[in-house]
């Protein structure tokens, strides 16, 4: 057995959780807010981890924000539908996986959260660069340096730490967070 520790690894992410500023995440929940309000989607993406988080917080945003209303935010997770993926992957490149189903369903003031430990991954980037080509607002939930997609988005949400276990973790603790503010927006 290795010798990782358990207390280590939930001091680390409190450590995390306590040392971030979550101006930001308010800033994105007024974002998401205002795709209520407009009648705009919301797309997720991400690798891995990081596309199971993608849907699940596709669920939360669907549901969970207005679960006897129907004034939800009307969102997809890219990852979601394996046949999609396995066609662009094996027809144009697995890079192409994300940035195709923008370019074919995202729209002016869409909005674009990509989930990435790295910020590096290849379909990340590309699916970043289709969404601002269509004039959609770009977000990255991100850990490790956050890589060339900090520098891409219209708002990064970073978290400096070299996990990807921990990264993934806080991809849906914010997510969560962005659910309660607007599950509370709802219901005033």
């Amino acid at each position: 057995m290795n010798k990782f520790s358990c207390p280590e690894y939930a001091s680390r992410l409190s450590d995390v959780l306590a040392s971030t500023d979550w101006s930001i995440v308010k800033a994105l929940g007024e974002i998401l807010q205002s795709t209520i309000n407009n009648g705009k989607a919301l797309y997720l993406c991400g690798n891995g981890g990081s596309a199971g988080n993608a849907q699940h917080l596709a669920n939360d945003f669907l549901y969970g924000i207005s679960p006897k209303q129907a004034k939800s935010v009307r969102v997809e997770a890219l990852s979601a539908n394996c046949s999609v993926l396995t066609c662009l992957g094996n027809d144009l490149g697995y890079q192409h996986i994300f940035s195709r189903q923008i370019q074919v369903k995202g729209n002016r003031d869409d909005v674009l959260i990509v989930l990435s430990g790295s910020g590096n991954s290849a379909n990340i980037v590309e699916a970043i660069q289709a969404a601002k080509a269509k004039n959609m607002i770009t977000v990255g939930i991100l850990g490790y340096k956050g890589g060339e997609a900090k520098k891409l988005v219209d708002l990064p949400i970073h978290f400096a730490i070299d996990d990807m276990q921990i990264s993934e973790d806080l991809q849906l603790i914010v997510g969560h967070m962005l659910m309660r503010m607007l599950c509370d927006e709802e219901n005033k």
